[in-house]
């Protein structure tokens, strides 16, 4: 089953503005979706961008996103603009929340992935990818993607 998954902030395939990035203010993008199934509980995005120089380099890890919640505003940070219930996890910057995209040379693709959950995800604020991803297996119900790109300078 798919989750559609759109932006205000940028289009499918296009350009991320550097106000979402480490050239610009650094927030998160707005994000909106769909629930396509009743059998959904939470909702959980990993945004990534598999072009970087180390492989698999993850920027944002939020889950637990209650199914009564479709969309997300900019900004989401652990104090602002975040869903009750709701968690972030672990960036490979090191950080909990959002980085932006700051690629060290040429365009780089930015995945930003949805899942449909049938059960909330019993791990703490602060996880990791893969721990999350260990969480999900035999839970997804629907899933979904936006991509955009960008290059610095």
């Amino acid at each position: 089953m798919n989750i559609t998954l759109t932006s205000e902030s940028f289009s499918k395939n296009g350009l991320i503005p550097p106000k979402y990035t480490c050239d610009g203010k650094g927030i998160s993008p707005q994000l909106r979706w769909n629930k396509p199934s009743d059998k959904i509980k939470t909702f959980a995005i990993i945004a990534n961008d598999p072009d970087a120089p180390g492989g698999n380099f993850i920027h944002w890890i939020i889950f637990n996103i209650p199914d009564t919640i479709l969309s997300l505003p900019e900004d989401v940070t652990p104090m602002r603009n975040i869903p009750e219930e709701t968690s972030l996890g672990t960036n490979s910057f090191g950080h909990i929340g959002y980085s932006g995209p700051c690629p060290p040379s040429g365009t780089h693709r930015y995945f930003f992935r949805i899942y449909g959950l049938d059960e909330a995800i019993k791990l703490e604020a602060g996880i990791e990818e893969n721990d999350l991803v260990k969480a999900m297996k035999n839970h997804i119900v629907a899933e979904g993607e936006l991509m955009g790109k960008y290059k610095r300078g």
